[in-house]
């Protein structure tokens, strides 16, 4: 004999203070992003430009970690942990970037 077993589903109401959060960050996300199409379309080709659009790069990056990886949340070690990584890899992008330029100059 076959014995069905009825299983029941419990829909919860949406959470609107999530949804809120949610959109509040697509929101500053995409004021960021306007904000880099502005200077794509506006500023002139050059060191200042890549600066910014680097520095943007890194604030949306930041945002994101914090907010969807939850390490805003986390513990202080466990963020200067990746901090600190960070700012020596920005440090190298850095100094490969002027090397080349110097190269590129020499030439």
């Amino acid at each position: 004999m076959a014995h069905s077993e009825e299983t029941h589903v419990t829909v919860l109401p949406p959470d609107k203070e999530k949804i809120k959060k949610l959109w509040t960050v697509a929101g500053i996300l995409g004021a960021v992003t306007a904000v880099e199409f502005v200077i794509a379309f506006t500023m002139a080709h050059g060191s200042m430009k890549t600066a910014l659009f680097v520095g943007l790069t890194i604030v949306k990056a930041a945002y994101i970690v914090g907010e969807f990886m939850h390490l805003r949340y986390e513990a202080k070690v466990l963020l200067w942990s990746i901090l600190i990584p960070m700012i020596f890899v920005v440090w190298m992008l850095v100094a490969f970037v002027y090397e080349g330029m110097a190269i590129s100059a020499v030439r």
